[in-house]
């Protein structure tokens, strides 16, 4: 007799992020001595009549908002059916932007890989089981930390001895109402002569660069120092596919785009319309392990390779199932503050700088579905009041 979903949960919980505050701006994490930010995510179960549940930590407010409509349809279905599930959610959520399909799939996933009691990757076809890491920093602070292009260098540095095989700067955001680049262009340079031999480099303004002007200015300077990929770098939001075309077109750094953009159909038109030489994808942000699983083969229709967006365990098995992806996301680390993992985990997984191997790659967890065990005990004692029970 086939499987059936009995009941779903979705708990918010918050932990602090210690010396973490926010630029000038209010949005972006930097490393701000004796201050303290408190991160919310959510913790998802889905729970069967086979005693199996399906989990998940993860997530953000605008999809759990969505589960009101997501766990109603799935109460009383087979988990087993992600793809027919998978293909209903999309069509019921298509005035909405299906943030809330990601962490129910990646549950459902999480479900399969206990009942079939094999991990994650394996059900999706192994091709790998270790997986070379690039260390991806926090925002350029003002607080002695990411301070000065000086300090990047030295970072990244640091990082190379490591075993990290690429670096990602996020800097400061250069274009603000003087248009300054200046301090972008010369911490570019500095890691660039510092490491640049040695490791693979990676730019990501978030969006930051007021001016394609701006970014045109900056993707110079990368070209120069023969980085890896150009990423997200100006006001469209990461969502134009003309900007970004006519932004590739004048520089020999790949662009990497589609963090942004949500669906496999529009992010095939990214790749079809010469828009960016990367795709991102992320299990979170795209539809689940489903939805992240068809872009990265659809990348490789394109002749492209897809880069998965943050750590995480949905991230590693995706990626250990992937030939045309070449790094995992080490995010957000920094010399002096801790990376923004929730600390949630029991057992051995980690996702903080010291996970890397002298190779600089980390593993794939090798347990039934994403192989990770929650501290439920800590996600309840942190718990906010936002608890959701559907059945």
């Amino acid at each position: 007799m086939a499987p059936t979903i009995t009941r779903i949960e979705s708990r918010e919980f918050e932990y602090p992020l210690e010396d973490v505050g926010t630029d000038k701006h209010g949005f972006n994490l930097v490393y701000e001595p004796g201050e303290t930010t408190y991160r919310k995510l959510f913790g998802v179960k889905i729970h069967t009549d086979e005693g199996i549940v399906g989990e998940y930590v993860g997530g953000n407010s605008p999809a759990a908002a969505q589960y009101n409509i997501i766990a109603k349809y799935l109460i009383g279905k087979n988990p087993l059916k992600r793809e027919k599930h998978w293909s209903e959610i999309k069509r019921a959520l298509r005035k909405y932007d299906r943030m809330g399909m990601g962490p129910i799939d990646i549950a459902l996933w999480d479900f399969a890989g206990k009942y079939y009691d094999a991990p994650i990757h394996e059900l999706l076809g192994t091709y790998r089981e270790r997986i070379p890491a690039y260390a991806s920093t926090y925002h350029g602070d003002e607080a002695g930390g990411l301070d000065s292009p000086e300090a990047f260098a030295d970072f990244a540095e640091d990082c190379l001895n490591r075993g990290f095989g690429g670096f990602k700067i996020h800097g400061w955001g250069g274009g603000d109402e003087s248009r300054d680049l200046t301090r972008e262009i010369e911490a570019v340079r500095a890691v660039g002569e510092r490491v640049g031999d040695e490791m693979d480099l990676m730019h990501d303004p978030a969006c930051e660069l007021e001016t394609f002007a701006d970014a045109l200015e900056l993707g110079r300077a990368l070209d120069e120092q023969g980085f890896f990929w150009y990423e997200d770098p100006f006001r469209d939001g990461g969502i134009s596919q003309h900007a970004h075309r006519k932004l590739a077109r004048k520089l020999d750094t790949p662009i990497l785009q589609t963090e942004h953009v949500r669906g496999l159909e529009v992010k095939s038109d990214f790749a079809g319309n010469e828009a960016t030489d990367f795709l991102r994808a992320d299990p979170e942000y795209d539809a689940g392990i489903t939805g992240a699983m068809k872009v990265a083969h659809m990348a490789e229709a394109y002749g492209l390779d897809v880069e998965f967006h943050a750590p995480g365990p949905a991230q590693r098995h995706c990626i250990a199932a992937c030939r045309n992806s070449n790094y995992y996301e080490m995010a957000l680390v920094h010399p002096h503050c801790q990376n923004t993992q929730p600390p949630v985990y029991d057992g051995g997984y980690s996702d903080m700088i010291d996970t890397v191997d002298d190779d600089g790659t980390v593993g794939v967890p090798d347990g039934p579905g994403l192989g990770v065990e929650y501290d439920w005990d800590f996600i309840e004692a942190n718990t906010t009041g936002a608890v959701h029970t559907y059945e």
